[in-house]
C-alpha cells in the first residue's frame, strides 16, 4: 500500500447512537451523503459511470503488504479513512468476526472517498468495490470497527463492504465487480471461518432495525453466492489483518 496502515490501538465503544449512517451529513455541500439510503435521489444522473472511471487514473496500487501472507485475499488498495468515522480495535480477539454485510454506495466511487475521509461524516465501511473494473479500496483494517451497518452489534461483528452504485441501477452491478467482491467475501469468509452461507454473508437490508434497502432488489444473490462458493478454500489466515 502507498501509505502506512494506522495503528492499531486499544478498542473504545462509542455509544450506539455514534455508529449513524443514515442520520449525519458531511459539512460539504457538494458531496451529499446517500450511502447506502434506499430510494434516494442522486445529483450524478448519466455521468456518475464517467466520474467512477475517470478516478481509475491515479488511484493506489495494490501492495502485498495489504494482505495477509498465503492468504486468497485480492488486491486490495490502501485508502485510509477518516479515524473520526471508525472505531480502532484488536479484532477478533476484542469481538468475533461473524459476518459479511454487502451494501450499496448511493455514490461514485470518488464521492465515496471523500465522504470515507471527511471526519463529519461518521460513516465508513472496510473495503468499496469499483464498479468498472472491481478495483478494491480498503478504508479500515479489518481489525477495527468500521460504522457501515447502523447497528452498534453488527458493527463489532462484521466486515462492511460497499460497492459502487446505486440500488436501482443495475448497470453498475458489472461482472467485474460481482467477481471481484466474491473472491473478497470468500476471502473474509475464510479468514475468520465464516461460513459462506446466505445467514452469514447478508444485506444490510438484513440487519437488524436497518431502515435501508441495499443491497436491492437488482443485486443477483443466487449468481454472487454461486461465485462465492465457487472461490478456492483457503485456511484462516493470520488475525489483525
Amino acid at each position: 500500500m502507498d501509505e502506512t496502515p494506522l495503528d492499531d490501538t486499544p478498542p473504545h465503544e462509542p455509544a450506539p447512537s455514534q455508529d449513524t449512517t443514515s442520520s449525519h451529513d458531511t459539512t460539504a455541500p457538494s458531496l451529499p451523503r446517500r450511502l447506502a439510503i434506499g430510494g434516494a435521489v442522486t445529483l450524478l444522473g448519466a455521468a456518475a459511470l464517467g466520474a467512477a472511471t475517470a478516478f481509475s487514473i491515479g488511484r493506489p496500487a495494490a501492495s502485498a503488504e495489504s494482505r495477509p501472507p498465503g492468504s486468497t485475499y485480492p488486491p486490495t488498495h490502501w485508502i485510509p479513512a477518516d479515524p473520526a468515522n471508525y472505531t480502532a480495535s484488536n479484532r477478533p480477539a476484542a469481538y468475533p468476526v461473524e459476518y459479511v454485510v454487502i451494501h450499496v454506495t448511493q455514490e461514485t466511487f470518488p464521492n465515496t472517498v471523500k465522504i470515507f475521509q471527511n471526519p463529519a461524516a461518521k460513516v465508513s465501511a472496510h473495503y468499496l468495490v469499483a464498479s468498472a473494473d472491481g478495483y478494491i479500496g480498503q478504508f479500515v483494517r479489518e481489525r477495527d470497527v468500521a460504522w457501515h451497518a447502523g447497528n452498534w452489534n453488527y458493527n463489532t461483528r462484521s466486515i462492511g463492504i460497499e460497492h459502487e452504485g446505486w440500488v436501482d441501477r443495475p448497470e453498475y452491478f458489472t461482472d467485474a465487480l460481482y467477481r471481484s467482491s466474491a473472491r473478497l467475501t470468500a476471502a473474509v469468509c475464510d479468514h475468520y471461518g465464516i461460513p459462506r452461507t446466505r445467514e452469514r454473508i447478508i444485506g444490510h437490508v438484513e440487519v437488524p432495525g436497518s431502515t435501508h434497502t441495499d443491497p436491492g432488489p437488482y443485486w443477483d444473490w443466487d449468481r454472487y453466492m454461486q461465485l462465492v462458493a465457487h472461490q478456492p478454500p483457503a485456511g484462516r489466515g493470520p488475525q489483525g489483518r
